[in-house]
């Protein structure tokens, strides 16, 4: 049968990032996706306009819908907008158990808007992250969740054992907003860390690139890798991603998730 993954993430009519970036992922790396539409979004390359949700319980009825008839290898969260919406997903992932569960813990969008209030945040850390394998904030999400700054790889190293302590066996804190020549992405498993570094591509073309990354995660763990592995191969089909991005739009471009041979 082939791998099934479902998103569970908005929609992002410009195709570079939510649910559509994941579904572009999901077949670049050969598995079957599958989602739950959270919220309709009106943006474009330049900045995010207006994010209108999804009734919560369309939300978990959406997910338990495929998940009891299709079912998923892999599932990932991507933005859920609010604490309804977070205990939806939560609740239908409780009723239908997944052992690979990927948290992009999407906080605020890249202009800056916030995407996840402070009790949604709240929810998120006591109903979601308990049944995550891994969870992959970038350094401003894990410093909100954990409540410490996150400045250098040393931060991001206490925020990812403050982050474990609620639950996900494995946090990934992305290094792409600390500074340096390299992106230092920091991988922990409870008793030791995996940094994953490589040098800082200079694009603006940068659009959906966390939302690439977990959904990459995702379909690598459905096909059999072990969260390590997928961690390292993601990483490495993120940067060809980006390298080869598109100029679309007068802001951040999307990646081509299809740089890959086929």
């Amino acid at each position: 049968m082939i791998p099934r993954v479902l998103t569970i993430a908005g929609s992002d009519p410009g195709g570079g990032a939510g649910l559509q970036a994941d579904l572009k992922t999901f077949s670049a790396f050969g598995v079957y996706g599958l989602s739950a539409v959270t919220a309709v979004t009106v943006q474009n390359t330049l900045g995010v306009r207006s994010v209108n949700p999804v009734a919560a319980s369309l939300v978990a009825a959406q997910a338990e819908a495929v998940l009891e008839d299709i079912g998923a290898d892999a599932v990932k969260t991507g933005m859920l907008g609010t604490a309804g919406i977070v205990r939806a997903a939560a609740g239908a992932l409780k009723k239908h158990p997944v052992k690979n569960l990927v948290v992009d813990p999407v906080l605020c969008a890249k202009d800056g808007r916030a995407l996840l209030d402070d009790k949604a945040v709240g929810t998120l850390i006591k109903e979601l992250l308990p049944l995550a394998l891994l969870v992959t904030p970038n350094a401003p999400e894990a410093a909100r969740l954990s409540g410490r700054k996150v400045e250098s790889a040393a931060d991001a190293k206490r925020a990812a054992e403050a982050i474990r302590g609620f639950g996900p066996l494995f946090v990934l804190v992305k290094g792409g907003h600390l500074p340096g020549k390299l992106c230092r992405d920091v991988l922990y498993d409870g008793s030791g860390f995996i940094e994953f570094s490589s040098p800082r591509i200079r694009t603006g073309n940068t659009h959906g690139t966390g939302c690439t990354l977990s959904a990459a995660i995702a379909a690598c763990l459905a096909l059999g890798l072990e969260p390590r592995a997928a961690v390292k191969e993601a990483g490495r089909y993120l940067a060809g991603a980006i390298r080869n991005s598109f100029s679309l739009g007068g802001g951040h471009g999307p990646l081509d998730h299809f740089w890959r041979p086929g």
